[in-house]
């Protein structure tokens, strides 16, 4: 039975309202169903739209998770994930791998950065160098699906085995630390270890200075195990002379770098025994042009300025003394510089032969001179003497004296043109003094003068003291020039 319909009256219009009779047709039930259907709708829509949002998150997960696995970092897993993959803790690292058995090998390479400095006085050099460890240590193994290696710095070297190779002669040596100690340790799963430093070493030098500074010096850097003998530890070039590279840039100002190779021996110690050591060795051969002209340029220019006292007239005195003296002075100061950039040595270098030699010259043009004036004075005595024994000239006018006189030449009376009159009549006076010589020297001889060339040669000297100067002209030059012949033909 269908519900009574309600009329709806509004002023004087009344009509029945289409919704509300069919709502209040239809049962209560009914609409109860209808309200619980919208309600499950609501609930499946929201559940799907949250189905949804998870699927693309997970899909999200999967994508990082992939990206993880393509870069996965085991330092973040777990702390001292390392130590416990390497079982640092498990084994005892103080003793050397495989103890009690034979030798370990430890291969070595090096790889020089730069050659810093030779110094001749403290005899001794300072090298950069790379220095590289191999060897197998089965304690450090580890499993790996893709064999790759691990690194570590130099925390890790403290707790494991590592080889105790120092450097034999050294004077200094240090391991570089900016901006962190400069160590790496590489460990392969089958347990094989690359060690490798950064250090700078000052080692000795033994040096030879006698052909110095046309000399060339062998150097060497000795490696070798402290406490392993050869038969706990075998030290070894990993690949020959390969093992040692040199960068191409690596050079010095006062050497040439010739040549690097590696050897090795063994070394003996009357209380530890035999242990095996490897050498750098190099090879520098000194640059001249430097010593040439601080050195041997400015020592022969003082050996030649000392000739030029040979053309300055012997009654000059202040200028030829001033002059060799001068050159000796100055020699003096060469030989002092040489030496004092040079160590102490009880032998005679190159450069000290040709210095004392060139000082030699310069001090036997002084001695010259010093004859020269000696046998000068000596003459005008005798002449002074013979004047007060013979104060008479024969008649002989001045004129005649001097054309009497053997020892004027056409240059020496030229010379008189510039001459005033009272300086000729001294001159001549002079002439008169040695005429008067010659014919008392002919008035005690009654046989003529028989003599050799030597004889002849020597009382030209003695006769003309001037001579000197002219021989020494061409003597001095011709020596010195002997000299070097023979100095660069030895040294060269």
């Amino acid at each position: 039975m269908s519900a009574p319909v309600r009329t709806v009256t509004a002023g004087r219009y009344s009509r029945a309202d289409p919704f509300l009779v069919t709502m209040l047709r239809i049962p209560y039930s009914f609409l109860l169903l209808g309200l619980i259907f919208c309600l499950i709708l609501a609930t499946e829509g929201k559940r799907h739209r949250k189905r949804r949002w998870a699927g693309q998150l997970e899909v999200q997960q999967k994508q990082a998770s992939h990206v993880y696995k393509k870069n996965h970092d085991i330092t973040k897993i777990r702390k001292n994930k390392n130590d416990q993959l390497l079982r640092v803790d498990e084994h005892d690292f103080t003793m050397r791998p495989a103890f009690g058995g034979p030798a370990i090998p430890v291969g070595a390479d090096v790889q020089v950065e730069s050659l810093d400095s030779i110094s001749e006085v403290d005899m001794d050099f300072t090298m950069t160098l790379y220095l590289r460890h191999y060897w197998k240590d089965e304690r450090l193994s580890f499993p790996s699906s893709t064999n790759k290696s691990m690194t570590f710095d130099s925390r890790l070297v403290k707790k494991i085995w590592v080889p105790d190779v120092f450097f034999v002669h050294s004077k200094r040596s240090f391991i570089h630390d900016t901006t962190t100690d400069n160590i790496m340790l590489r460990v392969y799963p089958d347990g094989h270890v690359l060690y490798s430093m950064r250090i700078t070493v000052t080692a000795m030098c033994n040096m030879d200075f006698s052909r110095f500074p046309l000399d060339t010096q062998t150097c060497s850097l000795e490696l070798e195990s402290y406490a392993y003998t050869d038969e706990d530890l075998m030290l070894y070039w990993k690949k020959g002379n390969e093992s040692l590279k040199t960068d191409e840039k690596i050079s010095l100002s006062q050497f040439l770098i010739q040549k690097f190779h590696t050897t090795s021996r063994l070394a003996f110690y009357s209380s530890t025994g035999w242990y095996n050591r490897l050498y750098i060795n190099f090879t520098l051969r000194r640059h001249i042009f430097f010593y040439l002209l601080q050195t041997y340029f400015p020592a022969t220019l003082m050996v030649m300025l000392s000739w030029v006292s040979f053309w300055i007239d012997r009654r000059a005195v202040p200028a030829r003394v001033s002059l060799g003296i001068t050159t000796v002075l100055t020699m003096s100061t060469i030989i002092t510089g040489v030496n004092a950039s040079m160590p102490r040595v009880s032998y005679i270098k190159a450069v000290d032969i040709y210095l004392w030699v060139s000082f030699v010259f310069v001090f036997l043009s002084v001695l010259e001179y010093a004859a020269v004036n000696y046998l000068t004075t000596v003459q005008e005595r005798k002449e002074r003497k013979m004047r007060e024994k013979f104060p008479c000239t024969c008649g002989m006018s001045h004129t005649k004296t001097m054309m009497l006189d053997g020892m004027y030449g056409d240059s020496e009376s030229n010379s008189l043109a510039g001459y005033t009159k009272n300086q000729i009549i001294t001159e001549d006076i002079e002439k008169q003094g040695k005429m008067v010589v010659h014919l008392a020297m002919s008035s005690n001889s009654n046989t003529p003068r028989k003599k050799g060339f030597k004889g002849q040669v020597g009382l030209r000297i003695i006769e003309n003291n001037h001579a000197i100067d002219t021989y020494s002209r061409l003597i001095f030059p011709a020596s010195f020039i002997f000299f070097n012949l023979i100095y660069w033909s030895v040294f060269c």
